[in-house]
């Protein structure tokens, strides 16, 4: 049997979009308020599927309180409170954006995962903006 789990999470992270190789005005064109030099932040809140082959003897396809601890280790600790830009290596080369974010929160959890286990990750930046990136 195949089935997929899901375990939320919640942090809160600032970030400023800003490309370096444009002008000002560019910036200030393309990414409007987001690109304050004060940075801004968002509650970001996340969700992470997981859809993998049950085990028979345990009836999961992963732990949840695994998960939970997987995701709290790994990523709350991680962004939580953090400026992106300032106190994340991740993104010294990479603009923080959300379809960036989604991408590198899947990068670190893969690895952590049973071969097998298929991964996807929903960022939600806003009630009204969201990215997502995995496996289906």
């Amino acid at each position: 049997m195949i089935a997929t789990i899901c375990r939320k999470a919640h942090f809160n992270a600032a970030h400023r979009l800003h490309n370096p190789n444009w002008s000002e005005e560019r910036n200030l064109a393309v990414f409007g308020k987001c690109n304050s030099p004060s940075f801004h932040g968002h509650n970001f809140e996340l969700e992470v599927r997981i859809r993998g082959k049950v085990d028979p003897d345990t009836g999961f396809v992963m732990d949840l309180a695994d998960l939970g601890t997987l995701i709290k280790d790994e990523i709350e600790e991680r962004f939580d409170h953090k400026n992106l830009n300032v106190d994340c290596p991740e993104f010294r080369e990479l603009l923080p954006t959300t379809e960036y974010f989604v991408k590198v929160i899947y990068d670190i959890l893969k690895p952590k995962l049973l071969e097998g286990h298929l991964l996807h990750i929903v960022l939600h930046e806003t009630q009204k903006n969201s990215a997502e990136y995995g496996d289906w």
